[in-house]
């Protein structure tokens, strides 16, 4: 477990790795591309050996996201707890936030993958601070695969736009 002042919460949001077409198949039902499975791979490494870690993941109920997920998990010794939420399937940014405010004051860090514009939008709404180079990166995309880890020094309930800092923003092209 990371120690951090009692006020700070982390933030971790993975947009899903590449999927296969959307001719395929139902979107809800679509899955990893070849590609896509390869980046879920590299993004659970980074994220492992990144040193932010979480307590809690949220994952959207799609296959996309589980498998992405999934294919995350065995790089962590110790993967944090896992809550499938079919909310977050077609959810907005607005409501993405929601859920974050949900979350118990215990937890320290939260993990959550889902899908764009919506990933995007929050982590952009949020972001206030950080290294302009990241900042810029953000503003610009987020890739599949992709994960932005903020900062917030509030309560869930509290989170607001512009209050967290991007900490780091890495995806599977860095």
């Amino acid at each position: 477990m990371w120690t951090v002042p009692d006020e700070e919460r982390r933030i971790v949001l993975v947009r899903h790795a590449k999927a296969v077409p959307k001719d395929e198949t139902e979107d809800f039902d679509r899955g990893l591309a070849d590609r896509g499975r390869a980046d879920a791979l590299l993004t659970g490494r980074w994220l492992a050996g990144s040193g932010y870690a979480v307590d809690l993941a949220l994952c959207s109920s799609a296959r996309r996201t589980r498998q992405t997920w999934q294919l995350m998990l065995p790089a962590f010794a110790a993967p944090p707890p896992t809550a499938y939420e079919d909310a977050l399937y077609r959810a907005g940014a607005d409501e993405l936030l929601g859920a974050l405010r949900e979350r118990s004051d215990d937890l320290t860090g939260v993990l959550l993958v889902g899908h764009n514009p919506a990933v995007h939008e929050l982590a952009r709404q949020l972001c206030g601070d950080g290294p302009q180079p990241l900042l810029d990166r953000l503003a610009d995309s987020f890739p599949t695969s992709a994960v932005a880890v903020l900062t917030v020094r509030a309560p869930w309930a509290d989170l607001a736009p512009g209050s967290a800092r991007l900490a780091a923003f890495w995806s599977p092209g860095d």
